[in-house]
């Protein structure tokens, strides 16, 4: 008997953790003078010709950072950092074509596999800041828009799977191998008014 409730009482513990895959994530615009000063540096310091350079706080279920989106050389780009204003990864929206074809060829398997129907809502390239590649590497990399075995390729899919829709964040290495998936919150629509 002692067992059993032992047993009730590291399920009770453990079931969240099951769930923990969830992404319950709100952004929002932030002034600049909000922005942790570390981040705002290096912005002000590395990226020079940034059109509609905008700075949003985001609040994660697990984590908050701060991201700065612009436009540089027709394409846009989000840079995203943490709480302490060091770098996270720098993101490219991207469309499917810009994917080589065997790796969208494996991308598009996994979704099949996963969704009776699906639709590709945001494609973005990433580029991941790891303590093994320098700040200045991993922004030189992204602005040049390399194709490097080192970056991710993050999706937000809309799948039907039991008969519903539901948004998931779904990241995939460079050969379209799955990495991870977390179901997400739609946008933040509080602004409008009714």
């Amino acid at each position: 008997m002692k067992n059993l409730g032992f047993i009730l009482v590291l399920f009770l513990l453990i079931a969240p953790l099951g769930m923990a895959q969830n992404k319950y994530e709100r952004e929002f615009r932030i002034r600049k003078s909000q922005f942790p000063a570390k981040a705002y540096d290096l912005i002000q310091d590395k990226i020079s010709d940034a059109k509609r350079l905008r700075y949003y706080k985001e609040i994660d279920s697990t984590k908050i950072s701060f991201e700065a989106k612009f436009k540089k050389d027709r394409l846009w780009y989000s840079v995203e950092f943490d709480e302490q204003g060091a770098l996270e990864d720098i993101e490219i929206l991207i469309k499917p074509v810009d994917i080589p074809a065997d790796v969208l060829a494996e991308i598009q398997r996994y979704l099949d596999r996963e969704y009776t129907k699906y639709k590709i809502k945001r494609l973005q390239q990433q580029y991941r800041a790891t303590p093994q590649v320098p700040v200045d590497k991993t922004i030189k990399d992204a602005f040049q828009n390399l194709m490097l075995p080192s970056l991710n390729y993050e999706l937000i899919v809309a799948g039907k799977q039991d008969r519903s829709y539901l948004q998931f964040e779904i990241l995939f290495d460079a050969q379209g191998n799955f990495l991870n998936k977390r179901q997400s919150l739609p946008p933040n629509y509080d602004h409008v008014l009714y």
